[in-house]
């Protein structure tokens, strides 16, 4: 019978001969555990510290935003407030609104294009139904998104009013980086341009 013969190199044993059981891994002490489970605590604790400051890092404002005096009505002797809120509704003031900037982006658009667009850049605009994405521009990718209730798609014969649509978008807004596509009623792209 012949022996295998093993190199000795430092720091390593021989591999056990077939038969043999290898020793069991070594199990962690109680001091490693209790270890463990705090470092483990601590973490959630401040996984949790750090998204209750973030949802709650909008709402802050500073003192130097707040006025230092405090209102007229505040200061003022309850028997007072009770007197300056006893006024009847028709004392007020009657202010009539003024005509609210439009609200949607699509509607900022449409007059952008109706105060400074060419005939058939207005005649194409009435068909958009949905701008997405024109509020929040960083110059380094801008992606916008108009939505029309023309039908056809790309190779479709509204695509003409598509490529008006992207060249008065990008004669309202500016970027670097800008890419503008309009879209048919079905979802389908019409025509795109850079802005």
């Amino acid at each position: 019978m012949t022996y295998q013969q093993f190199p000795a190199q430092p720091g390593q044993q021989p591999p056990t001969p077939s038969g043999m059981y290898a020793p069991p891994p070594k199990k962690l002490g109680a001091g490693a555990k209790v270890g463990i489970g705090c470092g483990g605590a601590f973490g959630a604790l401040v996984l949790i510290g750090v998204i209750a400051a973030a949802m709650s890092g909008s709402d802050t404002t500073s003192q130097a935003d707040k006025p230092d005096k405090p209102s007229k009505a505040a200061a003022a002797p309850v028997k007072e407030r009770a007197k300056g809120d006893a006024k009847p509704a028709e004392d007020k003031p009657k202010v009539k609104p003024k005509a609210a900037a439009p609200k949607s982006p699509a509607d900022r658009f449409k007059a952008f294009v109706a105060k400074s667009g060419s005939a058939n850049e207005k005649a194409a605009i009435g068909h958009v139904t949905k701008v997405q994405g024109a509020e929040e521009q960083n110059d380094i990718l801008d992606s916008v998104d108009i939505y029309t209730d023309f039908t056809g798609g790309l190779l479709g014969p509204h695509q003409s009013e598509g490529k008006l649509i992207a060249s008065a978008f990008a004669d309202w807004k500016d970027s670097k980086n800008g890419l503008v596509t309009i879209y048919d009623a079905k979802g389908e792209i019409l025509a795109n341009g850079n802005f």
